[in-house]
């Protein structure tokens, strides 16, 4: 194996292609960013709703970004939209929720009629959901509260005889701005807090890449490995081995230990390199790290010697290993994070043993979890192992002939 210059660049340098890859591409990178609100206004422009927009945007904490009612439903939906590009919101044609203020907003509150303020958001939007009833609620009572102390005063001015009853006029000029909530000071009515509780730090795309396509090659070299069992198989080399008072568990464990050894070199090249080039960071557990590795390459190579006992040809052991490894990686959770993927997708990836690897990696690596946090998913390698053992035990044989 060390001589064979193939077989050192697919298990060593081929798998550094594809992490020196997605490694360097900026996929959901942890960013600080201010709050987007996605409102709209179907009354005339001048209307309150646009004095309350206006005290918003001029908060500055947070991106306010007024749409047309029928583009920001459809933005929900998620629908392709003529005219959208034109909008600030065009990065992803794709919105959470927004605020809708009603075409007789203004004239709702001015008669003492009463409004409506409506949230449209995706079922599953929980977060923005929360955001954005918080906002319309708190719009709600303020407008509220200013059109009692907005009657008061028109009251006040009518008994004093600064204003006549039917001057409508004077009416909507002193009433429009104390319901908008600019006094003196020229401050909204809408109040909030902001908290800081700490940095955010941006997290390495390396420290879940890296293990992901450790699972991935290490299982990958040690399932093509098959094709080496098959061969010495169809070659008789394993009945020859015996003939010579070599014993079945002797050929077993020698073949086990060649996979295993390879599985390890892998994966000290995969951490040394990840540390060193990729400023990986392997949490506060470092020896879960190695447990979990050690456990991943036994698995591997226990999966590999059940697979050359199930085959017959070395064409077809080679065939199955690269199906499985294609299959399982992405199923796994070895392509991208399966904490970002829908819960029926992460109950899927339970029945793979890479979906209980790269879970554990990503607990340990990504999340700050400790060793105990990951025991399960280290008794979930053994169970696999194990599995794959008591296969190859049984359906071992020595002869190409049935």
């Amino acid at each position: 194996f060390a001589t064979d210059r193939g077989a050192l660049f697919f298990f060593i340098l081929f798998p550094f292609l594809f992490i020196t890859l997605f490694s360097f591409i900026n996929i959901g990178a942890t960013e600080d960013t201010k709050l987007k609100l996605y409102i709209v206004s179907e009354e005339a422009e001048g209307g309150l709703s646009y004095q309350i927009i206006d005290a918003l945007e001029s908060a500055g904490d947070w991106e306010i970004i007024v749409m047309d009612y029928e583009e920001a439903y459809q933005a929900v939906e998620n629908k392709e939209i003529s005219g959208f590009e034109a909008y600030q919101a065009a990065d992803d044609k794709k919105i959470s929720g927004f605020i809708a203020f009603p075409a007789d907003f203004t004239e709702g509150i001015m008669t003492g009629a009463g409004t409506e303020l409506e949230v449209v958001t995706e079922a599953e939007a929980m977060d923005d959901r929360a955001a954005l009833y918080g906002l319309s609620q708190t719009i709600a009572s303020r407008v509220g509260a200013q059109y009692v102390i907005a009657k008061a005063t028109i009251e006040l001015l009518i008994e004093q005889g600064i204003i006549a009853p039917d001057d409508t006029a004077a009416i909507e000029q002193v009433i429009q701005p104390i319901l908008a909530g600019q006094g003196a000071s020229g401050q909204s009515f809408i109040e909030y807090r902001t908290e800081k509780v700490g940095e955010v730090k941006e997290e390495s795309n390396s420290n879940w890449v890296i293990p992901g396509y450790l699972v991935m090659f290490v299982f990958f070299g040690a399932a093509i490995g098959a094709e080496t069992i098959v061969r010495e198989r169809q070659n008789r080399t394993l009945e020859r081995l015996l003939a010579s008072s070599v014993r079945q568990e002797a050929i077993l464990g020698g073949i086990f230990t060649g996979t295993a050894a390879k599985g390890l070199i892998q994966i000290l090249l995969f951490w040394v390199v990840g540390i060193l080039a990729f400023n990986l960071d392997l949490g506060p557990s470092p020896a879960a790290v190695i447990v979990l590795s050690i456990l991943t390459v036994i698995m591997s190579a226990a999966f590999a010697i059940m697979l050359a006992t199930l085959v017959k040809t070395q064409r077809s052991a080679g065939s199955i290993a690269v199906l499985a490894s294609l299959v399982l990686a992405p199923l796994g959770g070895c392509w991208w994070p399966l904490f970002i993927l829908p819960q029926w997708m992460q109950a899927l990836a339970k029945i793979t043993p890479h979906g209980w690897a790269t879970t554990g990696f990503n607990k340990l690596m990504l999340f700050g979890a400790d060793f105990g946090a990951v025991v399960p998913e280290m008794l979930a390698l053994v169970g696999f192992a194990v599995l794959f053992s008591a296969i190859a035990v049984w359906r071992f044989r020595t002869s190409a002939v049935e």
